[in-house]
């Protein structure tokens, strides 16, 4: 009677290669329901963000929480509105870093960004994010970017 091998081939089956991506997908799922069911427009209803405790500021962040429920709503503009930098830039990187994920997983090919590109992509994230917080918290900005 012969038996079945078990070879690195059978432990790196596409379904559990995606399990990572999933599970990230399932944890933003839970939290976009959970924005649905409380509305952050309701002031303090998730708390209160510490920078702009501290400083007065709205971070960069601001207004976050408030665009994933007015994109649960399929309401694109309340949510640019509520924080560009979320829906116009952060939500689409990840978006697509997700894709690549689960595209890499599921066929075995394509290699994660390597730690130069993560450092690369970082650093472009975090600049574009302080001119976002400055232009923001100015009289321009705080015309179109109110939190």
């Amino acid at each position: 009677m012969a038996t079945l091998a078990r070879g690195p081939e059978l432990d790196r089956a596409p379904v559990r290669r995606i399990g990572r991506p999933l599970a990230a997908a399932g944890a933003v799922a839970t939290a976009t329901l959970a924005l649905r069911l409380r509305d952050p427009h309701v002031h303090g209803s998730w708390g209160f963000c510490p920078f702009k405790a501290i400083t007065g500021w709205d971070c960069p962040l601001c207004g976050g929480l408030r665009a994933v429920n007015d994109l649960g709503h399929g309401q694109v503009g309340a949510a640019a509105h509520s924080n560009l930098l979320f829906v116009g830039l952060l939500l689409p990187v990840a978006l697509v870093l997700w894709v690549a994920a689960v595209r890499r997983g599921w066929t075995g090919k394509g290699e994660p960004l390597s730690p130069r590109m993560i450092n690369r992509l970082t650093l472009a994230l975090a600049a574009v994010a302080v001119v976002f917080t400055v232009y923001r918290n100015t009289p321009w900005g705080s015309a179109w970017f109110a939190a």
